[in-house]
């Protein structure tokens, strides 16, 4: 795909680099999930798959004490670090009734580049009565890296997601601190109905090279960020800002939006801790998760 046609602000870095060319094999990977649901067992699993390296996946797996029923699947790559020129693919698709838990094996490490930059595309449909929370450990742009982020979402107006990423400002102790030392993130998300029709969407461009992002009314004196979606039927939206109303302390800072035309919900999350806000949004995500379906999230593995 030749992405400087729909983001301008990668027509800098769309040099090739002289080892590899863009998107060529073991740089291209793709993933592609769907989720069904066994009306007999009520139990939901991964009934079509199919992966091309370097992402790969793991068949699903039950250990969730609070939904026993709900497959558990990790994202993997086999190939490290984004590098330059590298381009994923992800299409997840969550099937009538059935439902999922998806996460990343690991944080989502962009390494250092001189020529070109990487991109990942996810597309995320969810029929009626779909439940989807997709909840990727961090994503840490080293030191001149450039990265696109582009998530599309197609939901049914019974069914609900909850999707966050958790950016961090970089690699906070190594060669003395990378903290804003990366040269782009271009972050875009887009909510569509059934029929194609545009809900909501939000596009973020950060160039610390030409705007300080720790300026007040931007970071401030925080460091990282979680942007988290909550697409869900409108008479769920008041229980969840309720219990996760906007404030403001020295570690942490929450702001809360209701999505255009009522679809949902879109939460800030800014702190100077990663650990403290993974552990926050998993709290938003239980929220969700009582409302929807009466059960909490279970605690975090202490690997995790």
């Amino acid at each position: 795909m030749n992405t400087s046609n729909f983001h301008k602000e990668l027509k800098p870095y769309m040099k090739e680099p002289p080892a590899m060319e863009s998107g060529a094999i073991g740089k291209h990977g793709k993933l592609a999930l769907t989720f069904t649901l066994d009306s007999q067992s009520g139990k939901s699993y991964l009934s079509k798959w199919s992966r091309q390296a370097p992402l790969i996946v793991q068949q699903e797996l039950y250990f969730d004490e609070k939904m026993a029923t709900m497959p558990c699947v990790y994202i993997l790559s086999s190939g490290g670090p984004n590098v330059d020129g590298d381009r994923y693919e992800i299409e997840l698709k969550i099937e009538k009734d059935a439902f999922a838990h998806i996460s990343t094996g690991a944080a989502t490490k962009i390494a250092e580049m001189r020529y070109n930059h990487a991109s990942n595309h996810q597309s995320i449909t969810i029929d009626e009565n779909g439940y989807l929370e997709y909840i990727p450990l961090p994503i840490i742009p080293c030191k001149n890296s450039r990265y696109l982020n582009e998530t599309t979402i197609t939901i049914h107006p019974t069914a609900t997601l909850f999707y966050s990423e958790i950016y961090c400002a970089g690699r906070e102790y190594y060669d003395g601190g990378e903290i804003f030392k990366y040269d782009l993130l271009s972050i875009t998300s887009k909510l569509l109905d059934p029929q194609k029709k545009m809900l909501f969407r939000e596009k973020m461009i950060i160039e610390p090279y030409k705007s300080n992002p720790s300026i007040m009314g931007l970071m401030g004196n925080y460091k990282h960020f979680a942007d988290i979606i909550i697409a869900t039927p409108e008479e769920h939206i008041n229980a969840i800002i309720k219990k996760h109303s906007p404030f403001r302390n020295k570690e942490m800072a929450l702001g809360v939006n209701i999505l255009p035309n009522n679809c949902g919900i879109n939460i800030k999350l800014l702190g100077n801790s990663v650990e403290e806000l993974k552990r926050y949004t998993r709290s938003i995500c239980s929220t969700l998760r009582k409302e929807i379906k009466g059960r909490e999230l279970p605690e975090e593995f202490a690997w995790r």
